[in-house]
């Protein structure tokens, strides 16, 4: 039996116990993945479903799809609101870059100017370069972390 022939709640509790064969088809990317999940839901009429019912249909797009029970009610929540399942990419790159390129070379000349002295001997030239000489190109600089030096 394929998995599409599976087609009541009876013949997925049938599955989900062990006792009848069932080929597999693997699909290869996430998009295929979620839009096979979003066909089950329909096929099975997920959102007309008792409570029982559909933990017997969460199990078997859990045991076939191989995803956990928490990102199964992830991709489920949205399909309740508007009947689909999406594929939600993550957009942020990150944290925002506070030192520039520039910040770094000032760094390494600072560094190379004074033969390696430690951290907070650094941070302190670059406080002074900026406070006392007024060199605008420190202003950043001047309120550098001591840890962030080191990283």
């Amino acid at each position: 039996m394929k998995l599409n022939a599976l087609t009541t709640l009876a013949q997925v509790a049938t599955f989900l116990a062990g006792t009848q064969p069932v080929t597999f088809s693997v699909l290869s990317t996430k998009d295929e993945s979620y839009q096979w999940i979003q066909a089950n839901l329909l096929r099975f009429e997920y959102l007309t479903l008792a409570k029982p019912h559909k933990g017997l249909v969460c199990r078997y797009l859990e045991k076939v799809r191989e995803y956990s029970r928490q990102h199964l009610t992830r991709l489920i929540h949205p399909y309740r609101q508007t009947g689909r399942v999406l594929r939600c990419q993550r957009t942020v790159q990150g944290f925002a870059r506070r030192y520039t390129e520039e910040d770094i070379r000032l760094l390494a000349a600072m560094d190379a100017r004074h033969d390696t002295p430690c951290g907070p001997a650094i941070k302190k030239l670059c406080e002074r370069a900026w406070q006392l000489f007024g060199e605008a190109e420190y202003e950043r600089l001047s309120a550098i972390s001591i840890n962030h030096l080191y990283n």
